[in-house]
């Protein structure tokens, strides 16, 4: 039998050399990244179950809670759902001093901010040893003032945004723009009312003065809660309620706030526990390792996480 020539012999033992080499290394970096990702993952169990343990008093001492008010408040943001969960963890907290809804909102839909304000009040009830503070930061407008008034006191900055204590509902009207393009409207309805406020049909002055007594019934109910929350702070003054807005430092003349104050005066100077715990719910999973570890190293984080674990 031919022997095989020498250098061929050294090449095959090189390549097999060489793959097994390759296949070393692929395992090693295999064995990396999957420590690297219990390590991640580890760290991240750990994080959660501390901030657990915080958030029901096993660690630490009295403190003050606080729950952002974030944003516009309607179904697609939740503001309101997420406080009110805040809240419930927070009064639940056995060293929970007292509690700060940090307000930065322009206000949104009525309906939600009525179920805060009663729930508000309904906790308030269930803890009545344990305050309750709105500090208004930029904006605490409409829907949020209506969620404010639920209260025991309502802090502000001078240059803070109050009141709109109002209603609105807005539109736009086509029809003599398709008239003069010479667009004919086709509706069909069953019930006289269906189509109100229809954009490409004429106002009609009998729809228009039930949709104006929806308004109006809305806007006394908003006036109700006001009153009820600030009670004789309140101003007998009826530009309270037309819908217009004050800064903070006049806001406090007519008794829409008690006094200036930023989140750490009030923890510190009325509730006496100037170590604040946030009780604002996250989101996902992502965004609370994006505000435990950073907001650079978990960008790419939250993309993976964010299916919403919990």
């Amino acid at each position: 039998m031919e022997q095989e020539p020498k250098w061929e012999r050294q090449l095959i033992e090189k390549l097999a050399g060489a793959a097994l080499l390759e296949q070393k290394r692929t395992r090693q970096w295999k064995t990396f990244f999957r420590l690297v990702w219990l390590l991640l993952i580890g760290t991240l169990l750990a994080l959660f179950f501390w901030q657990d343990e915080q958030d029901s008093g096993t660690l630490g001492g009295k403190h003050t809670a606080v729950i952002s008010l974030d944003g516009a408040i309607d179904s697609d943001s939740n503001a309101s759902g997420r406080l009110l969960e805040g809240l419930e963890h927070a009064y639940k907290d056995r060293n929970t001093k007292g509690i700060i809804i940090r307000a930065n909102s322009p206000g949104g839909s009525p309906v939600l901010s009525g179920i805060a304000n009663d729930e508000i009040r309904r906790l308030k009830k269930l803890h009545p040893t344990i305050p309750l503070h709105v500090v208004v930061e930029e904006v605490c407008a409409s829907g949020c003032y209506y969620i404010a008034a639920a209260a025991d006191k309502i802090h502000v900055d001078k240059a803070s945004i109050i009141g709109s204590i109002g209603v609105v509902s807005d539109g736009f009207g086509f029809d003599k723009a398709i008239e003069k393009l010479g667009i004919e409207r086709r509706l069909t309805t069953a019930g006289s009312n269906k189509a109100m406020n229809d954009p490409f049909s004429p106002r009609d002055p009998q729809q228009q003065a039930i949709h104006q007594s929806l308004l109006d019934e809305i806007h006394q109910q908003f006036i109700a809660v006001v009153k009820q929350g600030r009670g004789s702070r309140l101003k007998a003054d009826d530009e309270v309620f037309s819908g217009r807005v004050w800064l903070g430092s006049g806001s406090i003349a007519l008794g829409l706030a008690d006094d200036l104050g930023s989140v750490s005066s009030v923890a510190r100077e009325q509730i006496k526990a100037e170590e604040l715990v946030d009780f604002t719910p996250s989101d996902g999973l992502g965004d609370f390792f994006a505000k435990r570890i950073g907001v650079s190293f978990a960008g790419g984080i939250r993309a993976l996480l964010d299916t919403r674990l919990f």
